[in-house]
């Protein structure tokens, strides 16, 4: 595992080899910042953005973030030995200054948070569902700057209902998973 792109660029990331957590692939994560910084259907916003990279695991897409330009990464992430080993990637990287780490869940942190966003990055377990329902307080509670973007990793063949909640602007699939890329309706 590594940082693909930026002043980060080629170094490693220490991970996590367990089965409750998935690493994002290198090849899905330099995909999606291929789509960030080339598409013309999406905004770049990896310069100087404020993003927040829930259920973040080791952090790669916020770590991703910053190397390429963002000015800070919230990283929410309840499971204390993804924590402690994204604590360690952050130190060993020395970009801890413009990190914040959460280890709580997610749906009780988000109504503390007193900011605004622009890139939110969802890669929830595939079991999980109930990550829709942090979608929808995150516009309750308007953490999001105008321009902003929702990219949500999931499994293929899962049916969340995003249409419901987000204006889904395209949807990528590598091997078993999708890349969602959408803004709040």
């Amino acid at each position: 595992m590594r940082i693909i792109s930026g002043s980060l660029k080629g170094k490693k990331l220490n991970f996590i080899k367990s089965t409750t957590t998935r690493p994002l692939r290198d090849y899905v994560k330099e995909n999606i910042f291929n789509i960030l910084s080339h598409s013309n259907l999406v905004l770049n916003l990896t310069k100087d953005t404020a993003v927040l990279d829930l259920y973040s695991g080791i952090g790669s897409f916020g770590i991703e973030c910053i190397s390429r330009g963002a000015k800070e990464a919230t990283f929410i992430e309840k499971d204390f030995t993804a924590e402690k080993i994204l604590r360690n990637n952050l130190k060993e990287l020395g970009i801890e200054n413009k990190t914040t780490v959460i280890n709580e869940n997610i749906s009780s942190y988000l109504p503390k948070i007193k900011k605004k966003f622009n890139i939110f990055f969802f890669d929830p377990p595939y079991a999980d569902n109930s990550y829709t329902e942090n979608i929808e307080k995150i516009k309750k509670l308007s953490l999001y700057e105008k321009n902003h973007l929702i990219i949500v990793h999931r499994e293929k063949k899962t049916n969340d209902g995003l249409e419901k909640i987000l204006n889904i602007m395209f949807i990528k699939n590598y091997g078993r998973s999708n890349v969602i890329f959408g803004v709040l309706n």
